[in-house]
């Protein structure tokens, strides 16, 4: 079993680029995951988060973009015929495949966003013939989107997180996430209300 925050901390960047790289092309190993667990590592400054990005936005489009080539040169009975030791299976690229066919571009947006979808839309992009320019487009912008939420955004959250705890101390911190909490609770039942309401008077 893969020790990710061991392998972050020995090689850095580059193990985030090459894990990235290899599950976005269909193999499974947890590229999110390590991702995360370097965001976190950097929000700590135990790594350096203006090497981190890109790398990992660099990693994801180079792996969807040789998955793209897998399916566009290998063709659909080749990557069945291998990837099935590492679960791509008829059933998995039909339900993408009709994904794809009803959203197009969109699909490799947002795919990343979702297990089975980011390591397969490369190679569904590819056996489709979506043409190349815009794949490699459409999926440079899903890689961006990608890296700033999980790449940025949990760096962002690690950084406040920590200089929240030794502002307020945990319990300071534990009743500001109250408030918080009830807060929004109370703000949902509002607008449930104001939705009723509205649903009456019409």
């Amino acid at each position: 079993m893969l020790d990710i925050s061991q392998i972050i901390t020995d090689y850095g960047p580059w193990a985030i680029f090459l894990l990235i790289l290899i599950e976005d092309f269909g193999i499974p190993v947890p590229g999110e995951t390590a991702l995360i667990s370097a965001a976190l590592l950097a929000s700590q400054g135990k790594l350096p988060i203006f090497w981190l990005l890109p790398a990992a936005w660099a990693g994801a489009v180079v792996g969807d973009n040789i998955g793209y080539a897998i399916g566009r040169f290998g063709g659909r009975r080749v990557v069945v015929r291998y990837g099935e030791k590492v679960g791509i299976t008829d059933n998995r690229l039909d339900r993408i495949e009709t994904f794809f066919a009803r959203h197009g571009a969109v699909i490799v947006i947002v795919a990343r966003f979702f297990v089975g979808l980011r390591q397969l839309n490369g190679i569904v992009a590819g056996i489709g013939y979506m043409p190349a320019a815009r794949f490699m487009l459409f999926n440079a912008i899903g890689a961006a989107l990608w890296v700033s939420v999980w790449g940025f955004g949990v760096y962002w959250f690690g950084s406040h997180f920590k200089h929240a705890v030794e502002t307020l101390g945990p319990i300071g911190l534990y009743i500001t996430g109250g408030v918080a909490a009830m807060a929004f609770v109370a703000w949902i039942i509002w607008r449930v209300r104001q939705s009723r309401r509205a649903g009456v008077d019409g």
